[in-house]
């Protein structure tokens, strides 16, 4: 089967991550009575874990598949930098490009799980542009890193690491090296992502991301995506839509590609699936068709599980399996 052949490739595929790093610590325990003091549970703590998240997630997944990762960013000077270092060292993933910002804090979700209830999350971070100093460091290292690479994904939380600066740097070595772009964006940056060759929103962040506040049929949803290719005359656009699968638009066509999930369990972290597996596709000669639908399989094997997630090799193959040829 094509698509099983170009899973066979990933181990071969060298790809760039830009973005900005997040650590998800997890804390897990259960909860059979509710606290005295306000009308919320209490949670018996059992345990604690650390995750890769934002970036780190999308190069989790690569990792997984068999792929080569840099990761190129900014972390803080603090405890969750010493711990995200870790994590993504023990996984073989490339740090060279991550520079501390002692003026900042490193990316910190911390979920509070009971049973498999999320209780709540809070945040630790900071959000503000890179310093020219990480600015001119990272551009650096990606001068070095892009001729090398076989695609460039940035990873784009709205964090403050993808700026106007850094965009423009990626666009004029990709098309100088002709690598392949993609970017699974967030709306601050929307209308920056001019030429690259895959923008992955989902639904909601491609209306937020075009200004559009409802819409009210099917034909509305298909001219969204083609003022999106219109606007940032980008070579496609993949629009996650959750339970409803996700479509593809190309210049001349539209593919609307169903849902592969069995069971949604948590959709935490699906989105860094989608971008990472359909680079990666993409990298090993992948049609954009192609890509989209290997990632559909990945996503759909990803929700099914807790937290944030990868999909094994073992695992995206065993799902094609039910294919028919």
């Amino acid at each position: 089967m094509r698509l099983s052949e170009i899973i066979k490739k990933f181990p071969k595929a060298n790809i760039l991550i830009i973005g900005d790093l997040i650590l998800d610590r997890f804390i897990r325990g259960e909860s059979k009575r509710i606290s005295p003091e306000a009308p919320v549970p209490v949670v018996e703590v059992k345990g604690e874990t650390y995750n890769l998240g934002g970036a780190g997630n999308v190069a989790n997944n690569i990792i997984s598949l068999g792929g080569s990762v840099s990761v190129a960013g900014r972390i803080g000077d603090d405890y969750a930098a010493e711990i995200l270092l870790k994590e993504l060292n023990k996984k073989n993933i490339d740090t060279g490009g991550l520079f501390a910002d002692k003026a900042i804090k490193t990316s910190i979700k911390t979920r509070v799980i009971a049973g498999h209830q999320q209780i709540v999350r809070f945040d630790k971070e900071t959000v503000c542009e890179l310093s020219p100093l990480v600015t001119g460091k990272i551009i650096q290292f990606i001068n070095k890193k892009i001729p090398v690479s076989d695609a460039v994904l940035i990873s784009d939380y709205g964090k403050g690491v993808v700026t106007q600066k850094l965009i423009s740097e990626i666009m004029r070595l990709t098309k100088k090296y002709k690598k392949l772009v993609t970017v699974d964006p967030k709306i601050e940056n929307f209308s920056r992502y001019k030429f690259v060759d895959c923008l992955t929103p989902n639904l909601n962040e491609a209306m937020d991301g075009m200004g559009v506040h409802k819409l009210k049929n099917e034909n509305d949803f298909k001219n969204l995506g083609k003022k999106i290719l219109k606007k940032l005359k980008c070579r496609s656009v993949l629009i996650t839509q959750g339970e409803n699968g996700m479509t593809l638009f190309e210049k001349e066509k539209i593919t609307h590609i169903p849902t592969m999930a069995k069971e949604v369990f948590d959709v935490t972290g699906a989105g860094d699936t989608v971008i990472a597996v359909l680079t990666l596709a993409l990298s090993c000669g992948a049609s954009l068709l192609e890509a989209s639908k290997i990632a559909n399989y990945a996503a759909g094997i990803v929700v099914g599980k807790l937290g944030t997630a990868t999909v094994s090799k073992e695992e995206l193959k065993e799902s094609l399996s039910h294919l028919a040829k």
